[in-house]
C-alpha cells in the first residue's frame, strides 16, 4: 500500500489567529509568528518524500501568499454563515480535501495543522510509513487531548475532520488508530506561550526564530538552538 498523502491545511484570518497568546503578544507579533509557523510547518511538508502535495485554505491574502511560495494550491474559505470557529475550521479541511480528490481523485489525505514550527520533514516521512494501515489514523498532540494530524486512508470516504477541544477523543471514537510514533515536533502545535516555549526549547525552523527575535519573544536566547 502506498504511503503518500496529498496534505490540508485550514489557516484561519491572521487577525483571528492565536488568542491565546494575546496577553503576551500584541496583533502584530501574533500574525509575524503565525506566518513564521506555517512557513516552517510548509518548509517541512515540501521536504517529506511521502507528501504529494499541499493545499492551504484561506481567506487571508497573506497566508495565501505565502502558501503560494511554498508551492501549496490555495483555496478560499468556504463561506458558513452561522458557524463557530471550530465548525469552520472542520468545513475548511473538507472543502480543501473535496477539491484535491475533484483535482487527483480518490487519495490518501493528511489533515495537519498548520502551527508546528519544530516539525522535521524525517518525522512527517516517518508517520506516514507506520500509518499503512487501511483504516484513518490520528497522531495526538502533546497534550494528549487535541489532534496534531488525522491520516485519511479511507480512501472511498470524504473527509470527516473534527479538530477542536478533545479531537483525539473523538478521532478515535470515529474509528480512528492512534499511532504511537514519538514525533516530538510533529505533535508540538503551538496555541499558548508555554507551547512556544516547549517549541524554542525543542528547536524551532528559520522562519519562526526571525520572527521571536523580531518580536524579543522572552526565550530569544536560546533561539540559536536548531532544529533536533
Amino acid at each position: 500500500m502506498s504511503t503518500t498523502v496529498y496534505a490540508v491545511v485550514a489557516v484561519k484570518s491572521l487577525d483571528r489567529a492565536k488568542s491565546r497568546l494575546a496577553a503576551v503578544l500584541p496583533p502584530a507579533g501574533r500574525a509575524r509568528l503565525v506566518l513564521a509557523m506555517l512557513a516552517d510547518t510548509l518548509a517541512a511538508v515540501e521536504q517529506a518524500g511521502n507528501v504529494a502535495a499541499t493545499t492551504v485554505v484561506t481567506p487571508d491574502p497573506r497566508v495565501a501568499d505565502l502558501a503560494r511560495r511554498h508551492g501549496a494550491h490555495v483555496l478560499d474559505e468556504p463561506i458558513a454563515a452561522a458557524a463557530d470557529s471550530l465548525e469552520l475550521l472542520n468545513t475548511a479541511l473538507a472543502h480543501a480535501a473535496h477539491d484535491v480528490r475533484d483535482r487527483h481523485g480518490p487519495v490518501h489525505l493528511l489533515a495537519l495543522q498548520p502551527d508546528l514550527p519544530s516539525l522535521r520533514p524525517d518525522e512527517l516521512d516517518e508517520m506516514l510509513c507506520a500509518a499503512t494501515d487501511e483504516r484513518n489514523s490520528v497522531v495526538v498532540d502533546h497534550h494528549g487531548t487535541g489532534t496534531a494530524a488525522l491520516v485519511w486512508r479511507t480512501a472511498a470516504e470524504p473527509l470527516r475532520p473534527q479538530f477542536g477541544p478533545d479531537s483525539a477523543r473523538r478521532h478515535l471514537d470515529a474509528a480512528a488508530v492512534e499511532l504511537t510514533g514519538t514525533w516530538p515536533g510533529l505533535r508540538l502545535d503551538v496555541d499558548t506561550p508555554d507551547d512556544l516555549d516547549l517549541a524554542v526549547q525543542l528547536g524551532v525552523g528559520p522562519a519562526t526564530r526571525e520572527a521571536l527575535t523580531a518580536i524579543d519573544w522572552r526565550r530569544a536566547s536560546a533561539l540559536d538552538r536548531p532544529l533536533r
